[in-house]
């Protein structure tokens, strides 16, 4: 995933979080990681993530996996 891409991803996770009333904190525990790694996600610099992610992300926040794909 290029740069662009996972910014915009970040952007997307970082949106429907908070329309959920979730930190970053209680996001990390549901998909078990650490929140450093779910700030690194919704920064400008995000890492590459794994389609297991992007899944665990989509049904901690009630969405499909399309939904934070999508531009």
């Amino acid at each position: 995933m290029n740069n662009l891409t996972g910014a915009k991803l970040g952007k997307k996770l970082k949106a429907l979080r908070k329309k959920r009333g979730i930190t970053q904190e209680q996001l990390a525990d549901l998909i078990e990681t650490s929140y450093k790694y779910v700030q690194r996600i919704e920064g400008k610099n995000p890492p590459d993530i794994r389609l297991t992610t992007i899944t665990r992300l989509a049904k901690a926040l009630k969405v499909k996996p399309e939904e934070l794909l999508k531009s």
